[in-house]
């Protein structure tokens, strides 16, 4: 079968034609508020890392470059410390991650979102108070198990908890409380700025967003396969009569998730063991790519330090703050815009739409920078070619929001059968973190020394990526979770690993 080919979703295991009910549509938002903490983290750091009163209490060198006229704009903020305080909280993040499967396996994936939220709060409260390296690292490594477990448990809650029809639009809605999360985080930024104690404020209300999520997990009941997994079928019956409405027949779903549970039990395998099994590695090799992927966009990177970003390209210090609160609020919008087609068009479409114009949008930034600071990066930006640059990433970001922002916690977590959906979307994040961590810690450096040709590099993989997409990813609109296994079976390359299946039904 082509790549890209649709399936049809009627008699399909676990189509149950189930509608879009107010319960579950309240239940997935509130689910997915979890991600405000994830976005709050990447919104505030690069912007408390500009303050000055900041910098003097903790990182005093930068100043003295940025004071000297003579250091390079593309190499004001490079610090190796300075990036340790930013991608610490992903090594516990990927930490946490490892083994966040176990636990959001044995306790739940609602119990699971509650540790983070609790952890995170921690985390943040230490941030605000802190005196020394010290006592910012350690906030930093709280608020990354915090994350690390959210972001763990909060996909694979909603993907289980959405209809097929719907889940596309209901998972998107982690990815636009992320995107929130940033915008609130650089408004923050923008207020405390002009405060001596400003950078206290911005990440002591990390306790904020946490309380949020610490809350509405408690509001909610966990997912029916969870519950199932559990042995809690009289929970799990309640919570599919909640989630599906009054007068529904729940009964043949419920049938399916004991069946697919009692299937995956009988297996009696360690989970990180079944992955490996090579009918499941276009599983796995998504798990791996997708995260990897969309990190290598660059867009994280950008979002941690937009403000020190625009500050090099010719924006005062107070006014970078509003660039980077203008480019939040365009991704917002296409996520909302993509959560509308996701359903219609598929996943596929839109990861294409976004790869293209993300590749034109770096390209364009790449020749603006190279033509205008030159090759030195001493020469100053002016206004106007500062304002192209935020047209462009504006475009850039747009392109992400409405396919690898919210699409990469997505397919992840509706891929994998149950006896491995936990263990195949700890590896995800952990590939996220991994390789955030890396590009953190690295990319003030190679903005210093690739200068303009940093976004080229970062174009090269959105090429690589897209092209990635086209030839290897099938489509999995509309397609029931206990059915999944039949976009594999069809793929015209997948289908060799998976093609034993046809004759049993996966859970």
């Amino acid at each position: 079968m082509a790549p890209g080919t649709a399936f049809a979703v009627n008699g399909l295991v676990g189509d149950y034609g189930r509608g879009l009910t107010a319960s579950v549509m309240i239940t997935c938002v509130v689910a997915a508020s979890g991600g405000l903490i994830f976005g709050y983290d990447i919104g505030i750091s690069g912007g408390v890392t500009t303050m000055v009163p900041f910098l003097k209490k903790f990182f005093p060198t930068i100043l003295v470059k940025v004071a000297d006229a003579k250091t390079s704009l593309y190499c004001r903020y490079n610090s190796q410390t300075l990036t340790a305080f930013t991608s610490s909280l992903y090594v516990a993040g990927l930490a946490s991650s490892l083994i966040a499967s176990r636990l959001t396996a044995t306790f739940g994936r609602r119990n699971i979102m509650l540790l983070g939220g609790c952890l995170f709060l921690a985390g943040g409260a230490i941030n605000g108070g802190a005196e020394n390296i010290f006592m910012l690292i350690l906030g930093r490594i709280l608020l990354g198990f915090g994350v690390g477990f959210s972001n763990q448990a909060t996909p694979v809650y909603l993907s289980e908890m959405a209809p097929p029809k719907w889940r596309g639009a209901l998972s998107n809605s982690f990815g636009f409380f992320i995107s929130l999360g940033i915008v609130a985080a650089n408004c923050v930024n923008y207020g405390a700025t002009r405060l001596s104690w400003g950078w206290r404020l911005s990440l002591g209300l990390a306790g904020l967003p946490a309380i949020i999520m610490t809350l509405g997990a408690l509001l909610i009941s966990d997912t029916p396969s969870s519950l199932v997994e559990r042995g809690k079928l009289e929970q799990a019956k309640r919570s599919l009569i909640k989630v599906r409405g009054i007068g529904t027949d729940i009964e043949p779903e419920l049938s399916d998730l004991i069946r697919s549970s009692e299937i995956a039990k009988a297996v009696n395998q360690e989970p990180f063991a079944t992955i490996l099994e090579r009918q499941y590695r276009p599983h796995l090799v998504m798990a791996i790519a997708i995260p990897f992927f969309q990190q290598t966009t660059g867009i994280k990177i950008f979002a941690f330090y937009a403000p020190i970003l625009f500050q090099s390209v010719g924006f005062g210090h107070d006014s970078a703050f509003l660039p980077a609160i203008v480019v939040g609020l365009v991704e917002m919008g296409s996520i909302l815009a993509s959560s509308m087609v996701v359903d219609r068009f598929g996943r596929r479409f839109l990861f294409l739409v976004g790869g293209i114009l993300m590749f034109i949008c770096q390209v364009s930034v790449a020749c603006v920078l190279a033509a205008v600071m030159g090759v030195s990066g001493t020469n100053h930006i002016s206004k106007g070619y500062g304002i192209l640059v935020l047209i462009l990433m504006c475009l850039y970001v747009a392109g992400f929001g409405c396919s690898w922002g919210t699409l990469t916690w997505l397919i992840p977590s509706e891929i994998f059968p149950m006896k491995i959906r936990t263990t195949g979307q700890s590896i995800s994040i952990a590939i996220n973190f991994a390789t955030t961590f890396v590009l953190s810690q690295t990319f003030l450096t190679m903005l210093c020394h690739f200068k303009f040709a940093t976004f080229l590099f970062y174009a090269g993989w959105i090429l690589v990526m897209t092209i990635f997409i086209m030839f290897f990813l099938p489509e999995t609109k509309g397609i029931p979770l206990n059915s999944m296994y039949v976009v594999w079976e069809g793929h015209w390359y997948w289908g060799r690993f998976v093609k034993a299946q046809s004759s049993s039904i996966i859970p």
